[in-house]
């Protein structure tokens, strides 16, 4: 068995070196090279000889077939590409997404000479009611996966996707088969599956089950998720070896443990139920790796763990070698590996030193206390790799995770069996359905209140936003490590107290400047948007908060302020009521206290302003219309609001605003044009400022020459991300800088911030 693991580990490293690290032509004369070094194994004797030759083998097997893989599959997708758009005939291959401009969804490109390429689709909402299966046509503009957003991007091509096709016309119907093909069952399984969900759970709860049983994140609440991500348990959402494991745990449980139907079985219900999850790569790695281990017995094999883990590794990435660069399976293997490494030697460690109680409730007591040092021992060694993955691929950690898989698991565990048999209930037998919803509801609850509870703590989880942070990781997780490895036994206390001492060192090193500022203006880096927080003497005021990028950029600001130690903003204003000056709201009263809102009494049919102030009422928040010049203090900053100057549209009626701390003034004038900056200048007194909020993103429109002439900036500061529109616009750049301006771009440099310490 481990002959197999010397062979299928060297290849899978190939294959993810080949796709994530190595240019495109290198792997395949790597491959030949390695190749040539296996001809060297005779030079060795005994397992070294056949260890040397199957490392080789597998490198240059792994090497080649990338290679290969390109050669034959991508290269001949991505001639498709091209500007103008051409009709194409698809095959769909899922059902339909709802989208922000209409529908996405999955399809086979038909050709002539056969089938063809994947390709994402995104059309209109008048595509009716397709279904998988449905051989449709429409014009297609076709680009490359490999670019979302204008940034690099791997999600789409680690699933076998590499076209985008944008769909000008519509899609029209060719045909729709008689029979649904086999394919496509389990589909139709996750469909009914979630109407069930919908249809038997209460409606607080309906999205997470949804989430947690189908692995469809897109149910969860607003705001659910990214509480999951930041207390540490967003892997419950993600169906893995925990939903896996129930399954084949209960199956064999029921049917006996040595009982070749109740394998068989329970590796059939394994795969069928990954397959209706969307066949994730962490679902496909806990089906496969469980299946291995259960048939080993049954072939008079000891279960292998490291042959098992790196042959499915292996098995998942030779049909899709992209497949190396997707989080989901870096994730999920990483952390299957952790627990193999260390998570057993733990928990032996730790209940060899338990005291044995002789008495009932003693017995108990010891119970409770293996079942919590087993699961924080499991837990540990999931984090073991995951934590430097999700530090890399999401710039951040939960430090509260520990905690709380320890306060849910039990939660987690029973919510996935009650909930996946009041859904199969619910399919025949609706008020049953209904009854066992109601029970599997509590625990339900529990996980999500607990989470939105800790990630509204300040450091539940920790953005690395600076070089001291991703330095305390790298010292913390090297403490880490060393005591996990060390010979001699040492108390956790020890480890434990280097790792809070290093973690306080770092956050204080790393907010200490913010927070002993006079002042300090962050214009936060939320995409094509605009989000300014002003900071000074313990206090916080944010202008705006919207944006496009990945994250919501209420989250963002949340997260931001946060990791300064607070989880309160002294007031919120917003300029106008656009999604990228007001979209992040939503989430960030749901993370923030925010006990002020300033806003300006415009547009009161919009359907943002409406969803903001009765969110506001929700939360508690009072609600300022400025229709006139306000004036107010905080920290030492007074900060002067100005009514709304023009009219027209949202962005000539919103506000603007002047910040002045000492000799340091800022000036942020929202989305208005040259005519309304125009009238800043005759009706107000605006004073020779240091920093400027550049104008609508960096329109043409914005920025005036007048205004530069007017408040003569030093420094200026543009908002904006990947859009469509062109900004920053050259003329805006021209003119800020014959001013003389300092230019600073969040597009470029992420979270810009000026620190004003005073006199």
């Amino acid at each position: 068995m481990r002959k197999l693991c010397w062979l299928a580990l060297p290849c899978s490293a190939a294959i993810f070196l080949g796709v994530c690290l190595l240019p495109e032509g290198l792997p395949l004369p790597l491959g030949l090279c390695c190749g040539l070094g296996g001809l060297l194994s005779p030079a060795f004797s005994g397992k070294t000889r056949w260890k040397v030759l199957l490392t080789a083998m597998g490198l240059a097997l792994g090497f080649l077939w990338t290679s290969l893989y390109g050669t034959l599959f991508r290269s001949p997708a991505l001639a498709y590409i091209g500007e103008e758009p051409i009709e194409y005939t698809f095959e769909i291959c899922q059902f339909p997404v709802s989208t922000s401009r209409g529908v996405s969804f999955s399809a086979r490109l038909l050709t002539e000479e056969g089938r063809g390429p994947m390709v994402k689709i995104y059309a209109g909402d008048e595509t009716g009611d397709l279904l998988p299966g449905d051989i449709v046509r429409c014009a297609v503009r076709l680009a490359s996966s490999a670019q979302v957003r204008g940034e690099e991007a791997d999600y789409y091509t680690s699933r076998g996707i590499y076209l985008l096709g944008y769909a000008q016309d519509g899609v029209t119907l060719v045909g729709r088969p008689r029979a649904v093909s086999l394919r496509f069952w389990p589909q139709y399984a996750a469909r009914a599956l979630q109407d069930s969900i919908l249809r038997v759970f209460p409606g607080d709860v309906a999205g997470f089950f949804t989430a947690l049983i189908t692995g469809e994140k897109g149910a969860l609440p607003a705001g659910a998720y990214r509480d999951l991500q930041r207390s540490g348990i967003a892997h419950v959402v993600a169906v893995s070896g925990l939903h896996i494991s129930f399954l084949a745990g209960l199956t064999v449980l029921l049917l006996g443990k040595r009982s070749r139907l109740g394998t068989f079985l329970a590796i059939g219900l394994m795969v069928f139920f990954a397959a209706v999850t969307g066949n994730s790569p962490s679902a496909l790695r806990a089906a496969f790796m469980t299946s291995l281990l259960l048939l080993a017995p049954l072939v008079g094999r000891e279960p292998d763990k490291p042959t098992a883990l790196s042959a499915v590794l292996l098995l998942l990435l030779l049909p899709q070698p992209y497949a190396a660069a997707s989080v989901s399976l870096q994730l999920s293997f990483g952390a299957v590996a952790g627990i193999f490494l260390v998570s057993e030697k733990l928990s032996e460690r730790w209940l060899r030193a338990l005291p044995r109680w002789d008495k009932p409730l003693g017995r108990i007591f010891r119970r409770c206390l293996v079942f919590a040092l087993c699961s924080l021992s499991v837990t540990l060694g999931a984090l073991l790799f995951t934590t430097p993955l999700a530090a890399f691929h999401f710039r951040s950690v939960s430090l509260a995770g520990p905690m709380v898989n320890l306060l849910t698991l039990w939660a987690i565990s029973g919510g996935f069996i009650g909930g996946l048999t009041a859904a199969l209930a619910g399919l025949a037998f609706p008020v049953l359905g209904r009854a066992l919803a109601w029970v599997a509801a509590c625990p339900a609850r529990w996980v999500l209140w607990v989470a939105h509870g800790v990630s509204r703590l300040p450091f539940s989880a920790m953005t690395l936003l600076s070089g001291y942070l991703v330095l305390w990781f790298v010292v913390a997780y090297g403490i880490l490590i060393l005591w996990l490895i060390g010979r001699k036994r040492i108390r956790p206390a020890i480890p434990a107290a280097a790792l809070v001492f290093t973690l306080c060192a770092a956050l204080v090193t790393y907010a200490w400047p913010i927070r002993s500022g006079t002042l300090t203006v962050t214009a936060l880096d939320v995409g094509q948007g605009a989000s300014t927080l002003l900071f000074s003497g313990g206090r916080a005021v944010l202008v705006d908060c919207g944006g496009n990028s990945g994250d919501d950029p209420g989250d963002l600001a949340a997260d931001y302020l946060q990791s300064l130690g607070t989880s309160r903003l002294d007031a919120l204003v917003l300029t106008h009521y656009h999604t990228d000056h007001a979209g992040g709201v939503p989430q960030l009263l749901a993370r923030l206290e925010v006990p002020h809102l300033l806003l300006p009494d415009v547009t009161p049919e919009d359907p943002l302003r409406r969803e903001i102030l009765a969110l506001a009422e929700a939360n508690g928040c009072e609600v300022n219309f400025l229709s006139d010049d306000s004036r107010f203090s905080f920290g030492n900053v007074e900060l002067t609001v100005f009514a709304p100057l023009g009219d027209g549209g949202a962005n000539e009626e919103g506000l603007s605003l002047l910040c002045r701390a000492g000799e340091f003034q800022a000036l942020i004038t929202g989305d208005m044009n040259s005519i309304v900056e125009r009238r800043l200048i005759k009706h107000k007194h605006l004073p020779d400022i240091d920093l400027l909020l550049v104008g609508h993103h960096g329109s043409k429109s914005s920025t005036s020459e007048e205004l530069l002439l007017a408040v003569t900036p030093e420094q200026a500061v543009i908002s904006s991300g990947y859009n469509s529109y062109g900004h920053p616009a050259p003329e805006a750049l021209e003119r800020l800088g014959a001013a003389g301006c300092d230019i600073y771009l969040t597009r470029d440099m992420g979270h810009v911030t000026f620190i004003y310490k005073g006199e």
